[in-house]
């Protein structure tokens, strides 16, 4: 078929012509960009739509920035219909914060901005020591200096549009106490325990009780066998290719020269500065006084070297460093502005330069030690760049290795073996597999593409091979059929133990319950008779080895009727009695003066789901109905 495709181009290609052509001449090339357009929208925002394209790009961005945080996360996990929506309401609610943001005409000007990027903890990883932007940790993050400053002006734009609204709630003092109260209060019980297990014993049930038990529908997915199917597989994926490839030492000696650079560890210069600042767009008056200052500075530094720090200390206006004498630490020469840096790795360890000029005003700069700049021999990276090009030949090599894969399986579908031979790949079994994985069931027959297609009816009825299924990147695989057994209810011969012990617990649990019930009334008649354990204080917070189904009873009870009985029932762990003595104070938790604050946050934050509601419906926010289905799926 695949030979056909190609020796017959031309020939498809004019009858797609004679197809598509028609198309365009019907509905116009405008109608079929909207017909295209429209089909292709999952949400619309204040009239302006949100594409499927959009929203495949930005979760396939926030996929990868997890996998950058945690790259051992299962990237399956990320990707699924429950996850795409996440993505999607991120996207809505940024398109929200923008309309609002227009319309309130929220802006961030320059000077907010250079002082947040100053300030702000969470950006000192993409601050200099000198204040300036790191342009290699940008560029790491595919940004420039002027699209993170556009970036940044727009993120804190944006948060304007809720800052009114979660800076200004007021939680009220009675409302405070009154929520805390319920998570904190505490009360004294004592409580009789009927344990179901202590029961068991005591159940005989029939063989009339055991089938009638296992003849419930209720209980018929109890002894419900999933379908099960044995399959073999293969996998092609970027290791199995690289097997195939070997590359003589020739050839790595010439990727080692060409990559040098890698092989090396940077150099790195630890220095101390003393900064006079002067900013670009001061007069040049201002600027010489700058540069008399530092010129003055620089003697006194010659005359005594070894009094730099304490002239640090007193004289640099460089905050971030004169506290510790100028010190900046060790950098790379890209850390730093070009003239500092070149003043820095010109010097020798224990030399002073002249006062060197920067956009930041005037520095003079003492080098303490050097480090780094060392090549490795090719011996001791030999096998590094071995397998650095092996894989980067394998990810070359990948593409027509699937297309053979691809082929071959399809082609010669009764068996897997012809595409494993020609490959150098294994063909694996794997017995007992269902459609839905359990619980540590890792790798390809856990991918739900792959079982999707393992359990078609075709593949189940011809046991011929699945075609080949993208499994992840670069990793492809196929599957076929040896044996299948249909989802079956199991006979009750094969599971009448499991039965047994089900009635067991259910008629212990009754025992218990009638127990415990015909105490708790016997004992509100007769309170001194009660056979009840010590006295113990419980809350919702410290339930002191209580069940919570007891804690909230107990917590439930009238406070004006103290002391109460209760009795509450455990369900399968059996019955309680329950004694509610009297109110005993509040919980004391480590921390518990900041749970005002942490209440008025929660408090700020529901406010601020509400109004981000209003929002929605003043910008007529619209989902899909497709997304819609295929996340509640």
């Amino acid at each position: 078929m695949f030979d056909f495709v190609r020796n017959n181009t031309r020939v498809l290609f004019f009858v797609l012509m004679l197809l598509i052509i028609p198309s365009f001449v019907f509905f116009g090339v405008q109608g079929y960009t909207q017909f295209r357009e429209g089909a292709d929208e999952v949400a619309k925002v204040a009239g302006q739509p949100i594409s499927g394209a959009e929203l495949e790009a930005a979760h396939r961005n926030q996929i990868e920035r997890v996998r950058q945080q945690m790259p051992g996360v299962d990237v399956k996990m990320l990707d699924t219909p429950e996850m795409r929506r996440e993505t999607l309401e991120a996207l809505v609610r940024e398109r929200v914060m923008a309309a609002a943001a227009n319309d309130l005409h929220l802006v961030t000007d320059d000077e907010r901005l250079h002082r947040i990027f100053l300030s702000d903890p969470q950006l000192a990883f993409l601050r200099n020591p000198d204040g300036s932007v790191n342009r290699d940790a940008l560029a790491m993050r595919g940004m420039t200096p002027a699209m993170f400053t556009e970036s940044l002006r727009r993120d804190l734009s944006l948060r304007q549009v809720m800052q009114g609204v979660t800076q200004s709630t007021v939680a009220g003092k009675a409302a405070t106490d009154a929520a805390l109260d319920a998570f904190l209060q505490q009360r004294e019980v004592q409580v009789a325990r009927f344990d179901a297990k202590e029961y068991t014993g005591r159940v005989d049930p029939t063989e009339e009780q055991l089938k009638a038990y296992y003849d419930n529908p209720a209980h018929a997915a109890q002894f419900q066998q999933p379908e099960q199917a044995t399959i073999e597989y293969a996998v092609l994926d970027l290791d199995s290719v690289m097997k195939t490839i070997s590359v003589p030492e020739d050839k790595l000696r010439e990727y080692y020269k060409q990559n040098e650079g890698r092989y090396s560890k940077p150099e790195e210069r630890r220095a101390s500065h003393i900064l006079v600042k002067s900013e670009k767009s001061d007069t040049a008056d201002k600027r010489a006084a700058a540069k008399a200052k530092a010129e003055q500075l620089l003697a006194e530094v010659k005359k005594n070297p070894q009094g730099f720090a304490e002239l640090a200390k007193k004289n640099s206006d460089d905050p971030g460093s004169a506290a510790s004498g100028g010190d900046l630490g060790f950098f790379g020469r890209g850390a730093m502005v070009q003239p500092f840096a070149d003043a820095a790795f010109s010097m020798k360890p224990g030399e002073t330069s002249d006062v060197v000029e920067t956009d930041f005003g005037y520095h003079i700069i003492r080098l303490h030690e050097v480090r780094g700049g060392d090549k490795q021999p090719f011996e001791s990276v030999q096998a590094q760049i071995e397998q650095e090009v092996r894989r980067q030949l394998a990810q070359q090599a990948y593409a027509e290795a699937a297309e053979q894969f691809s082929n071959t399986v399809y082609e010669q579908d009764d068996s897997l073996k012809p595409a494993a031979d020609k490959l150098k790949l294994e063909v694996q079994t794997a017995r007992n597999v269902t459609r839905n994985p359990g619980p540590g069931v890792q790798g390809p027959i856990a991918n739900a593409k792959l079982l999707e297609a393992v359990f078609a009816d075709e593949t189940l009825r011809s046991k011929r091979n699945t075609k080949a299924i993208e499994i992840g990147p670069n990793q492809l695989a196929a599957a076929r059929v040896i044996e299948y057994s249909p989802a079956r209810t199991l006979p009750f011969d094969e599971v009448k133990n499991q039965v047994r012990d089900r009635v067991v617990a259910q008629q212990a649990a009754q025992a218990a319950r009638k127990e415990g019930e015909a105490k708790l009334a016997e004992w509100k008649q007769s309170p001194d008779a009660a056979q009840l354990r010590a006295a113990v204080t419980v809350s919702r917070v410290q339930p002191n080895e209580q069940p919570r189904q007891v804690v909230e009873a107990a917590l439930k009870a009238d406070p004006a009727q103290l002391p109460a009985w209760v009795g509450v029932d455990l369900g399968a762990q059996g019955y309680a009695v329950v004694k509610v003595n009297k109110i005993a104070g509040r919980a004391e938790l480590p921390g518990g003066q900041q749970l005002d604050a942490q209440y008025r946050q929660a408090w700020s934050s529901a406010e601020s789901q509400a109004y981000y509601e209003v929002l929605k419906n003043r910008y007529k926010v619209e989902i899909s109905d497709k997304l819609k289905v295929s996340a509640a799926q």
